[in-house]
């Protein structure tokens, strides 16, 4: 029968007894009351409290074991390498050190570790204009570590990807200030260096917590298209440095020994110089004296000069004697043989005096004179 049928005593379920009452909607406050009373143990049921004391003990005991759980996952651990930047509700509240550490649990508070000592890389390779409009194919490579962790985990999204974007934009400007041939050859450390002077200057503007470590460029060549054409030209060039490299050692080889001939000659011009002067200065000096002797005594000293004159000249020919007065002045002689057989004046040794020259008899000589008229 439905509660609201009308029976004994006019009774229905939210209304014990009571006769007489008119029927009307449910107590709420008793409502609360019987299911605080279930839950809590006492009423209800006839009074029967049995089942309800092991279900409210249970699900205490599970609430206990969440929030025990809840609590613990604020610890973690950071290395040594590493430094944890806190947030709370997403703002930034601090960095912690290495260790074991404790923050309120999520989503309260939360964490990121960011590795500081580890070395990143990141490799770009590009087709660039030079100065002189000339175009080159770059590959470069950097190296870089995080040098600050709440300036990389909070002020840009994506770090790594704006020293990418940073990387390329100084290399280009590097690259755009240099001729080619330089940058081929000569400059390759310095654009190196100037590229990471410039990326660290841009990463520190924009507080990214990024230190670049090293940049290297791997390789720079001309577009493929010419490479065959820019070998030649490199070719030639190296040729050109070569040839340079052996006329300069040549020059260095023949500058020294002529100038060593040259001063040789120089010193050999001057003591011949010096000889020439002396001689002459000795000439003067006897010329004088034997003019003075001539003063004196003129047929003597006329008479002197004159055999020493002919005794120099008659020591270096060779002579043959004819006594006219013993035989026929038209005999036939073969000079030409005498000669060949006469012995060769043989240069006397070391240490020894040579015989003395006899000198002629100036009668001898006048008398000679006079036969000869």
């Amino acid at each position: 029968m439905a509660w609201n049928e009308p029976g004994p005593g006019n009774r229905d379920p939210w209304n014990q007894g009571g006769k007489g009452k008119q029927p009307g909607p449910p107590d709420l406050d008793e409502m609360l009351k019987r299911f605080k009373a279930r839950f809590s143990g006492k009423g209800g049921g006839g009074g029967k409290s049995g089942p309800s004391l092991p279900i409210a003990g249970g699900a205490g005991l599970i609430a206990g074991l969440i929030a025990l759980l809840w609590v613990l996952s604020g610890f973690y651990s950071v290395d040594e390498q590493q430094r944890a930047v806190v947030f709370r509700f997403g703002a930034y509240v601090g960095t912690t050190e290495p260790g074991l550490r404790w923050h309120l649990p999520w989503p309260i508070e939360s964490h990121e570790k960011v590795n500081l000592t580890g070395v990143r890389n990141v490799t770009d390779r590009a087709t660039m204009l030079t100065q002189d409009e000339n175009i080159v194919d770059v590959e470069l490579s950097v190296q870089y570590r995080v040098s600050d962790a709440k300036d990389y985990v909070v002020n840009v999204a994506d770090p790594d990807l704006t020293l990418r974007q940073a990387t390329k934009s100084a290399v280009r400007e590097v690259v755009g200030q240099n001729k080619m041939d330089y940058i081929l050859t000569d400059g390759r450390e310095a654009i190196a260096d100037r590229t990471k002077q410039l990326l660290q200057e841009r990463l520190e503007e924009y507080k990214t917590g990024l230190l670049v470590n090293e940049v290297n460029l791997k390789d720079v060549q001309p577009p493929e298209a010419v490479q065959a054409s820019f070998a030649e030209v490199t070719k030639a060039r190296e040729d050109l440095e070569r040839l340079k490299n052996e006329a300069q050692a040549d020059a260095n080889e023949r500058l020294p020994r002529s100038r060593g001939a040259a001063a040789r000659e120089l010193a050999e011009a001057t003591a011949y110089r010096e000889q020439i002067v002396a001689k002459a200065t000795g000439d003067a000096a006897r010329f004088t004296s034997l003019v003075g002797e001539y003063r004196k005594a003129p047929q003597v000293t006329r008479e002197r000069l004159y055999l020493d004159t002919m005794n120099e000249v008659m020591r270096k020919t060779s002579k043959v004697v004819v006594d006219v007065d013993k035989g026929s002045p038209m005999i036939y002689l073969p000079l030409d043989q005498l000669l060949k057989n006469q012995p060769k004046l043989v240069a006397p040794a070391v240490g020894v005096e040579p015989a003395p020259t006899p000198r002629p008899d100036p009668y001898d000589a006048s008398r000679a004179r006079d036969r000869s008229r």
